[in-house]
């Protein structure tokens, strides 16, 4: 498919349709209209979910899409967090570490990338799970801001803190992954004839 083609693909569309939606989900919490920043995360959320879906009912994979998607997802997530942590919603330790743990991965990867020596960067399992937290805790966050529930609370305080746990040792796991697969390529090429 032709690279402006991609962009009228079904699953690229909900995609792009959750980059859109990020500008006017920072607006209603900052303006503390929360009752309508949690609907436009709901949208956003199902967006994601539609949009691998609808790829392999029309058969619609794309590069584009491969690219965007996590792009996407990573910058909503990004997004969230800075702008829950400037009302307050989320300390500041787990923003730092989030970001840390991204901005390092981001840095070794296209390192990486770049100078030919690895182009495989799939997600650990660590990774994975500091995603699905990430997203369930950020959920659990705006929850807390629309309804109120008798153990609320401290079930955020517990998902913050699992969340600050889990980005740096995820992000070990991934250094580890890297150095492994770094060294197994190096003694592969100098076995070469």
């Amino acid at each position: 498919m032709a690279f402006l083609k991609q962009f009228g693909a079904v699953p690229n569309l909900l995609t792009l349709t959750r980059l859109f939606i990020i500008p006017f989900l920072v607006i209603t919490i900052l303006d503390r209209q929360f009752h309508l920043a949690f609907a436009l995360f709901v949208v956003a959320g199902v967006s994601d979910g539609f949009d691998g879906l609808m790829a392999r009912l029309l058969s619609q994979r794309t590069r584009l899409g491969q690219y965007l998607d996590p792009i996407a997802d990573k910058l909503l997530l990004s997004t969230l967090f800075l702008v829950l942590t400037h009302v307050s919603l989320v300390p500041r330790y787990v923003t730092v570490l989030v970001f840390s743990r991204d901005l390092g991965i981001l840095l070794i990867s296209t390192l990486l990338f770049a100078t030919n020596v690895l182009r495989d960067f799939r997600p650990s399992l660590l990774g994975k799970l500091n995603t699905a937290v990430q997203i369930v805790g950020l959920t659990v966050v705006m929850v807390g801001q629309v309804w109120s529930y008798e153990y609320l609370g401290t079930v955020r305080s517990a998902l913050l803190k699992l969340i600050a746990v889990l980005a740096p040792l995820s992000a070990a796991q991934y250094a580890w992954i890297v150095i492994r697969r770094v060294s197994a390529a190096e003694a592969h090429a100098t076995s070469q004839p």
